[in-house]
């Protein structure tokens, strides 16, 4: 079976402890699953996630950040969930793309429209 599944949801809302209840679950029930987080999931994603949520950096610009969610979601999907799911598994993620419009959009004020165009170009359409 194939399936992508995010989960989302603003800090402390019980995210992380869903999805491990879910891969558990699945992986009991002997389905592949694939757990992994935005920012982050590759190691390229891990660094971003440091330099997004370091306190060094409250300077960033907020299009900075935006790119740079961009980037990290873009080597996520090419490095970790598109070949999962090529592969057959369900990815499990804790926050995706509504994570972006949320924050990003209604959050910095950026244009859903923008933020649409942008997670479409970083995920291939995923």
């Amino acid at each position: 079976m194939t399936l992508f599944v995010t989960f989302e949801g603003i800090e402390g809302s019980g995210k992380s402890t869903q999805i491990r209840i879910l891969n558990d679950v699945l992986k009991l029930r002997g389905y592949d699953t694939v757990l992994t987080r935005e920012p982050g999931g590759t190691a390229i994603g891990e660094a971003l996630r440091d330099i997004l949520l370091s306190i060094g950096n409250k300077g960033m610009t907020p299009l900075c950040e935006l790119f740079l969610y961009a980037s990290a979601r873009a080597q996520h999907v090419g490095e970790v969930i598109r070949p999962a799911l090529e592969g057959g598994k369900i990815v499990l993620c804790d926050r995706f793309t509504d994570a972006t419009v949320a924050y990003q959009g209604y959050g910095r004020g950026f244009s859903v429209e923008l933020i649409s165009r942008l997670n479409d170009i970083a995920t291939d359409s995923l």
